[in-house]
């Protein structure tokens, strides 16, 4: 804002950004970050979780007197947005790496198990005749995978799906064996479903440039190796576990004067006197509280109104930070070409965790490195992570204990455990992650088990989805004072949905602020 010779006025934006309220409509980790990209500039922000405890797929627990991730464990490291966040929040000190030591496929022919070759691309190798993955795809295996090097260069083209990418170039082998338990694992999904250019950008180009996939892999993998600035994981965490970066979101939130409310799912939201109402269903008891009272979704509820009246809340704009049903049951009515539900073909994957504190000495020398990834099919559980091989502040927290994460379910694969009760799904866990590591413990072993429901979104490298997501996007950004944020939009993963709700976030607040009086 300019004063009438054309001078910033500090206070009367001031002034014009306390005067412009947002609402944010969900407190999963994009929700939180959307809020504060608008908070810090000084608008007032409340946000409205319907659940009992603010950070999404997020979460963490107290299993056997630890406190352990039950949600997500880490964030890829790429491109450094999560660790801009981080340092920005004050947790640089706490941030860790996963320890030395690969994964390893399970389900090979005759139920044996391999470590997971080293380097490649999404489980595709460069040298299919390198021992490690000679050993899981066999001489066979092998000398079709180097069979790409003779097929002519005019077959090739920009495929769009990794399966049939892999499947004509280099076999059934390196598909299954390789590819496939990296995607189940990484993404819940079969590699078909998989674009290319999405998940291994470059690959295509690189293709066409080397003649083969195998030389397009070698060429993109080195071309990686030596523009990283620094040697590291491709991952990190924070000692102590992920819940912590809720909290210090929240911490800085309330510092910067937003509001929560918890427990409060939305109704509907209305357009009214050139501003919003966002319908509340319950109205919030602040004499409850706001929360379940874990380190991420404890605390009082905001001081400030902002309410319209009841359990309405007034606003200039909403930023929708929902899962993507609920979301186009919100935004359907009001964003016209936004369809109120997802297609049947495009539902999300539903997928448990089921974690486990042991005690169990076979698991000390880590048998099977830090977890396991299955061929799909050969086995119920998709995943297993070895959390006290994989990290060394579960371990020292765990005192001698074994922590495991078996995961369940994927693409059109509902998790085995979504029938049954607690107990009997913790008893599924103990024995296949018994199959997965190759050794021998039961039921005896348990010192606790908790599982996790999640319903995760669609991968953004998934084939129409980043079209899918531009086109929701599109619609909703039409609607003056509406943005819409999310994994179902961004992808899976914090290292996408962070860059993408600081994005949108900027985007609402620079039209609040540049908006006339």
């Amino acid at each position: 804002m300019t004063d009438a010779a054309g001078a910033p006025d500090p206070m009367r934006d001031a002034a014009h950004a306390a005067s412009r309220r947002v609402v944010v409509v969900g407190g999963g980790m994009a929700g939180l970050v959307a809020a504060l990209e608008c908070a810090k500039v000084g608008l007032p922000v409340t946000v409205l979780e319907a659940s009992d405890r603010l950070g999404g797929a997020v979460r963490s627990a107290e299993i056997a007197g630890l406190t352990l991730d039950v949600g997500a464990e880490s964030y890829a490291t790429r491109a450094g947005h999560v660790r801009a966040l981080v340092d920005e929040l004050g947790l640089a000190d706490a941030v860790v790496e996963p320890v030395a030591g690969g994964a390893w496929v399970a389900g090979l022919p005759g139920g044996v198990a391999a470590p997971l070759p080293a380097g490649g691309l999404l489980g595709i190798p460069a040298n299919p005749f390198a021992d490690d993955v000679r050993r899981v795809i066999g001489w066979r295996g092998a000398w079709r995978a180097y069979a790409d090097r003779w097929q002519p260069v005019l077959t090739i083209g920009r495929e769009r799906s990794l399966g049939r990418l892999v499947r004509s170039r280099v076999g059934d082998r390196v598909l299954d064996r390789l590819v496939a338990p990296v995607t189940s694992g990484v993404y819940s999904s079969h590699p078909d479903a998989i674009d290319v250019d999405r998940a291994a950008p470059g690959l295509n180009a690189a293709l066409t440039r080397s003649g083969s996939l195998l030389g397009a892999v070698a060429l993109v993998t080195g071309a990686r190796r030596e523009s990283a600035k620094a040697p590291g994981a491709a991952v990190a965490s924070l000692d102590g576990g992920m819940s912590r970066l809720v909290a210090a979101l929240r911490h800085r939130l309330e510092q910067l004067g937003v509001r929560f409310r918890i427990g409060a799912p939305v109704e509907r939201i209305e357009a009214r006197d050139g501003g919003w109402i966002v319908e509340v269903a319950e109205p919030a008891d602040p004499s409850t509280g706001s929360g379940s009272g874990d380190a991420a979704g404890s605390g009082e509820e905001g001081s400030g109104s902002g309410a319209d009246s009841g359990s309405g809340e007034a606003a200039d704009a909403v930023i929708v930070a929902t899962h993507e049903s609920e979301a186009r049951r919100l935004l359907g009515p009001l964003a016209s070409g936004l369809h109120t539900a997802a297609s049947a073909e495009a539902l999300p994957p539903v997928v448990e965790i089921v974690t486990l504190v042991l005690e169990a000495s076979a698991l000390d020398g880590a048998p099977r490195g830090t977890g396991v990834l299955t061929v799909p099919g050969s086995h119920i559980a998709k995943a297993l992570t070895h959390s006290t091989a994989k990290w060394e502040w579960v371990a020292r927290a765990a005192e001698g204990r074994h922590v495991l994460r078996v995961s369940f379910g994927s693409q059109g694969e509902p998790p085995a455990t979504a029938v049954l009760d607690d107990d009997a799904a913790i008893a599924l866990a103990v024995a296949e992650a018994s199959a997965l590591l190759g050794v021998r413990f039961g039921p005896e072993a348990v010192v606790a088990g908790r599982r996790e429901r999640f319903v995760q979104a669609q991968p953004g490298s998934a084939i129409g989805q980043a079209e899918a997501a531009a086109a929701a996007r599109s619609a909703v950004r039409t609607v003056p004072g509406l943005a819409v944020v999310g994994a179902w939009l961004a992808g899976t993963g914090l290292a996408q949905v962070v860059p993408d709700a600081r994005a949108e976030g900027d985007r609402v607040r620079s039209a609040l602020l540049w908006s006339d009086d």
